[in-house]
């Protein structure tokens, strides 16, 4: 896993603090923050991130954040 993107839109809706502890944990990983990803439907009802054009999703931060854990291992 190299980049983390993040909607700017989301991050506003309850994934900011996914950013913020993937950025102190993982230094290394690039995070870029968008204006939109093009997943509205997915950034009005959950938190999420794109990783190699993939969505990943849950329904809350702290689930989000539990898989991308385990994603990087």
């Amino acid at each position: 896993m190299k980049k983390i993107k993040y909607c700017k839109r989301n991050l506003k809706n309850g994934a900011k603090p996914i950013y913020r502890a993937m950025k102190d944990r993982y230094p290394d990983i690039k995070q870029k923050k968008s204006d939109c990803l093009g997943n509205c439907k997915t950034c009005k009802l959950e938190c999420f991130v794109v990783i190699k054009s993939k969505t990943v999703s849950a329904p809350s931060p702290d689930q989000l954040y539990k898989r991308l854990k385990k994603m990087i291992g």
